[in-house]
């Protein structure tokens, strides 16, 4: 796919341009500062996306006040103490020094216990978390998949996890592929059911069209009170950046 990318100023604020082969003008705000980027077709001007960024100053103003007033995780260390979230349950962490194959063992409700050396490493620490994450979340994938391609009227080809900067969920609509971000482990169930709806929805609507919202809305006319409780939970720390394709 053919993709350029520019950076422009519209009142004192940085917008990122992306621009490649699709129909539609999109903007964006996204964490944890409140970058602003614009999905946009190969030919459009300059002018026309600083104008559409001028016409949407307020709400984007809004959206990276929200951003920058949203609570964040301090940068994990991975000791006995620390609070962790697993399908937003707050959990205490307990470190239990082990010379055996490093793991995160769920011990009740508000306890996760990882099993790993003394010396070993922060990275270290976190891959062992991630790759638990991981294993929790596509435990309950499939029975979330069941429940809302059966509501939707559509099957996707496959579903998978990684590790995203500025989504929770992405498709590929051409494939029937969708990816769920890793993060999205920490979140609750009713979280994870909207995100995957949302995409689940783009297979048969590629916009966020009135068509997309009506059938959002006819199969869970609660979800934007899910989708502002998915933006409440903390934000991990992280460098994102919004220069994602």
């Amino acid at each position: 796919m053919n993709i350029k990318t520019k950076k422009i100023r519209v009142s004192n604020l940085t917008v990122n341009i992306i621009r490649k082969e699709i129909k539609n003008i999109h903007l964006g705000v996204y964490p944890p500062q409140g970058s602003i980027r614009v999905s946009a077709p190969l030919e459009t001007s300059n002018d026309k996306i600083r104008l559409l960024a001028i016409s949407k100053l307020p709400w984007i103003k809004k959206q990276q006040k929200k951003f920058l007033n949203q609570k964040r995780q301090e940068k994990r260390k991975y000791v006995s103490g620390e609070s962790h979230y697993l399908f937003g349950n707050k959990c205490r962490l307990k470190v239990v020094n082990s010379t055996s194959i490093p793991k995160v063992v769920i011990k009740n409700k508000t306890t996760l216990e990882l099993y790993i050396s003394k010396k070993s490493s922060v990275k270290k620490r976190n891959l062992v978390f991630d790759k638990f994450y991981r294993k929790e979340l596509e435990k309950i994938i499939p029975n979330l998949v069941k429940k809302w391609e059966k509501n939707v009227g559509v099957t996707a080809n496959d579903i998978r996890v990684k590790k995203m900067k500025t989504k929770w969920g992405t498709c590929k609509i051409e494939d029937k592929r969708i990816w769920l971000n890793l993060e999205l482990a920490k979140k609750p169930r009713r979280c994870i059911g909207y995100v995957l709806l949302h995409e689940l929805i783009h297979l048969i609507e590629r916009n966020h069209s009135e068509k997309f919202i009506d059938i959002l809305e006819s199969i869970m006319p609660n979800w934007i009170s899910i989708k502002d409780e998915l933006n409440m939970y903390p934000l991990s720390h992280a460098n994102w950046n919004c220069f994602v394709r």
